[in-house]
């Protein structure tokens, strides 16, 4: 396809008037929908009308019916990210011919075509492959393989590499022409080292823009009118490499795709969360020029591109474009009234197709209701609060409590080896923390039965259990890592953010049977921008072990997850060479064993973190709201309430001057 000098401006049928051989083509998109499908919340037992797929379907409804060519991709991640994903996958199982109820309701949406995520492996290849067998729908994925060949066009895809899809679409008076639109989908590469245990042997992976590349004018000799990219990664930067996780920008600088769906990184765009750049207009929703969008996560967002096209000598040329992420909260609740047709007063409109959305609650609701019955057994019992309002302060009972969990396991599986006596850390990171997710995106049980929708939300993902053994300079450089999520304090600064809005929850690691300190006057040692390293400049101090300084040589366990332990994040001695354990059973599977057997909680391990005094540094913490009822988790830090939140979330004015040394208490119950 061939684009007009004009081809991003946001020009419509009405801006250039009614004329044969001119169409609109609305391109949509979901993204990270990590199967939230019913709109209700599994970690906390009640509904929430502003996510998941059968709201969203109202929505895809009300998309259809405005115009008359129309097609909906999703770009992966649906597989796995609820307690009714790990219900199908771990309990129930997917029965002889029966549709996994994510595929179940792309079907019943008609989808064009999908693209797998980093997440669909997280329950093994063969699970994948049952589940994405009943698509009506094509599945590409351009850049995971079955085998690697010395040439990319050569490879075994591990699905299918690209779909070719034959349309009829209508121009603005009502006239039909066949329209070819080619597709791709691409994944982060690195998901083969991180399912490592799943898929080592089984498959393999190209760069996203080496595969992309390759393969592109392949679609072109195939006579493709236009080339959607369904790009499962976040944005990145224009010199990102070829094995790059994130690098839709790279992406888009290749000839020959015309419409970018981004997703990954749980990110809106267009929108004002996203940093204008040489190659992104979050205005225009372009990168590198070209229209592109990605639709939040779980459902939040249906991201919509329209492309104003020309019939142009038997194909079609690209006039202009206009990108938008339209919000799910934006749509009232109850049934809507949809047009009988697209456009009355508009020659030749187009009856528009039926609505949807009935449908897909029908297919959904026998798997939401037998869902909330098994998540509702009880397992044990608490008598302690357990949350994580405070889990990027090390002050985090929920996280306290999978850490003895994983120690625990790793003692008794190391005893009467050679590494029985080594010391054993835990690591752990907080799933739910806030950040991108929303300021609901929190653990908060409170005191009384534990049921096992609790173990998915003490657990969010089915990794492994995993044993790394490292030198004291290693643990030294994850507790370093962990410390750039911090911004600087010092007297002289502006008071502002406590929390880097680049570093991701995930990524910070509290080590339990530790005990150390973060000086957060001192610059970070990460930049985690570029994710490099920084020689002179660090935060963590007077790191003790057992009473004793841990000194670079010493040796140790850390236990951690699967994902952390193959490398994901980039700390430091971790990969398939260190891990001296695996489990064969999943964390979520170890919670609830531990859970039943220690029968009711009454207290955890203390924070193993210290702050170091600053005096008259002050930062603005931004939690959930529901961390207004544990404020005295943080009582040595004077918290003070602002008065007006950002975004739904509650912000807190922390006081470092002078942190008492009783800071660690509070993960005990307070």
């Amino acid at each position: 396809m061939t684009r007009g000098e004009a081809s991003q401006q946001p020009l419509s049928l009405s801006t250039v008037g009614a004329a044969a051989g001119t169409a609109q083509l609305r391109i949509m998109e979901t993204t990270d929908l990590h199967v939230h499908l019913a709109p209700y919340d599994y970690y906390a037992d009640r509904p929430a009308p502003h996510l998941g797929l059968v709201r969203l379907s109202e929505l895809i409804d009300r998309a259809r019916a405005e115009v008359s060519n129309t097609v909906l991709f999703d770009n992966g991640d649906f597989l796995q990210g609820t307690p009714m994903g790990d219900y199908i996958a771990y309990d129930r199982g997917l029965r002889a011919g029966e549709a996994h109820p994510v595929i179940a309701a792309m079907n019943a949406l008609k989808f064009d075509a999908i693209t797998l995520g980093n997440h669909e492996f997280n329950y093994g290849l063969d699970f994948l492959l049952r589940a994405i067998e009943r698509s009506d729908c094509p599945v590409v994925t351009t850049n995971l393989l079955r085998a690697k060949a010395a040439q990319p066009r050569r490879d075994q895809s591990l699905t299918r590499p690209y779909a070719l899809l034959d349309r009829v679409i209508h121009d603005a008076l009502g006239h039909p022409y066949p329209i070819r639109i080619g597709v791709i989908g691409v994944a982060p590469p690195q998901v083969t080292r991180w399912e490592r245990q799943a898929l080592e042997g089984r498959v393999w992976s190209r760069g996203i823009v080496e595969a992309a590349r390759a393969w592109l004018p392949e679609l072109r000799e195939a006579g493709v009118d236009i080339v959607v990219a369904l790009a499962h990664t976040g944005l990145g930067h224009p010199g990102a490499g070829e094995d790059a996780e994130n690098a839709a920008i790279a992406l888009a600088q290749l000839d020959g795709i015309d419409a970018l769906l981004v997703g990954h990184s749980h990110m809106v765009f267009p929108g004002p969360g996203i940093a204008a750049s040489a190659a992104v207009d979050p205005h225009a929703g372009t990168i590198c020029g070209k229209p592109a969008v990605m639709a939040g996560f779980w459902g939040s967002h249906l991201g919509v591109i329209d492309l104003l096209l020309q019939r142009d000598g038997g194909s079609w040329r690209v006039l202009g474009s206009r990108a938008e992420a339209r919000p799910l909260a934006q749509l009232e609740p109850g049934e809507r009234a949809w047009r009988a047709r697209y456009d009355g007063a508009r020659p030749g409109a187009v009856t528009a197709p039926a609505p949807r959305a009935p449908a897909v609650r029908r297919t959904v609701r026998p798997l939401h209701d037998e869902t909330l019955t098994a998540l509702r057994k009880p397992l044990g019992a608490t008598q302690i609060p357990l949350h994580s309002f405070f889990a990027m302060l090390g002050r985090s009972s929920a996280v306290a409590l999978v850490a003895e969990a994983q120690q625990r396991r790793i003692r008794e599986r190391l005893a009467g080896t050679p590494l029985a006596d080594l010391p054993v850390i835990s690591a752990v990171a907080p799933f739910k923390a806030g950040g991108h997710s929303g300021p609901g995106h929190y653990t908060d049980i409170p005191p009384g039965p534990l049921a096992l929708r609790h173990v998915s939300d003490l657990y969010a993902f089915p990794n492994a259990l995993a044993a790394l053994c490292l030198t004291g300079a290693e643990v030294r450089l994850w507790l370093e890592r962990s410390a750039s999520a911090f911004n600087r304090l010092a007297p002289w600064q502006k008071q502002g953010a406590l929390l880097n809005p680049l570093s991701a929850p995930y990524a910070f690691e509290t080590l339990f049977g530790l005990d150390y300190c973060f000086d957060l006057s001192c610059p970070p040692r990460f930049d985690l921008r570029t994710g490099t390293a920084f020689t002179k400049n660090a935060r963590v101090r007077s790191v003790t072990l057992r009473g004793a300084p841990l000194a670079d040589d010493d040796r140790v366990l850390v236990c951690t997850n699967t994902f952390r332990a193959n490398g994901a994040g980039g700390f430091a001695g971790t990969g398939p060479d260190r891990i001296v354990h695996c489990e064969g059973e999943t964390m979520l599977e170890l919670l609830r064993r531990h859970l039943a057997a220690r029968g009711s909680v009454k207290r955890v391990m203390p924070s193993p973190l210290h702050l170091a005094p600053i005096p008259g540094g002050r930062a603005v913490l931004s939690t959930g709201p529901g961390a207004a009822a544990h404020l005295d988790d943080v009582r040595d830090l004077a918290p003070q309430v602002q008065p007006e939140a950002r975004n739904g979330f509650l912000e807190l004015t922390l006081d470092f001057t002078a942190p008492r040394s009783d800071s660690r208490a509070p993960t005990q119950g307070g």
